[in-house]
């Protein structure tokens, strides 16, 4: 059974506030990284670069969500890639088509159709495809053994005041952008 306590990571040296802050920067970056992926995919499928996202930020809610949700439901599982890859395909496809699911049919907001983009195959309704579910696996191997590794050693060096006034600024800004988003579209 999965541990689904807030505090999952847990390493020499990092108190509780201080692995908040992980998680913090875990979910901003993970936002931006799903940002910069979609700027890249797009322009490739399209020929030209289309702001991607429902932010006026560098950073999309769903790869933020994903890139937390990869966090508590693999860290304690990171000894292991093949365990961490395939937990990391099975929460992200169901954020996915879920997410879009939902958007779609209680909302009427469509923010992607798999169906009409390249490299769509196994596609489902449009909410999933093989492409990006896989990818998604992947990037949680990413997250898992470089990005919180490179995070921790951050959160280690830096002096607490300054790392809980750059966490709670970031975090701030992401959810201003979602709420100011949704208002104003």
């Amino acid at each position: 059974m999965f541990y689904m306590g807030i505090f999952i990571i847990k390493e020499k040296e990092l108190n509780k506030k201080n692995i908040f802050n992980v998680y913090i920067l875990i979910f901003v970056l993970s936002g931006i990284i799903g940002f910069i992926y979609e700027e890249i995919f797009y322009y490739f499928d399209l020929g030209y670069l289309v702001k991607r996202g429902s932010t006026f930020g560098p950073w999309i809610p769903i790869y933020a969500f994903g890139g937390l949700f990869i966090t508590l439901f693999t860290y304690k599982f990171k000894k292991n890639p093949l365990v961490v890859f395939l937990i990391s395909l099975i929460v992200t496809t169901f954020i996915e088509y879920v997410t879009g699911y939902v958007l779609h049919k209680f909302f009427d907001i469509r923010l992607w159709n798999y169906s009409e983009e390249i490299l769509n195959f196994g596609n489902i309704q449009g909410y999933i495809c093989l492409r990006s579910v896989l990818l998604f696996a992947f990037a949680g191997l990413f997250l898992i053994y470089k990005i919180i590794p490179f995070l921790i050693k951050i959160v280690k060096d830096y002096s607490k005041s300054s790392l809980n006034t750059i966490c709670l600024i970031l975090l701030l800004l992401f959810i201003i952008d979602m709420i100011l988003f949704s208002v104003l579209k």
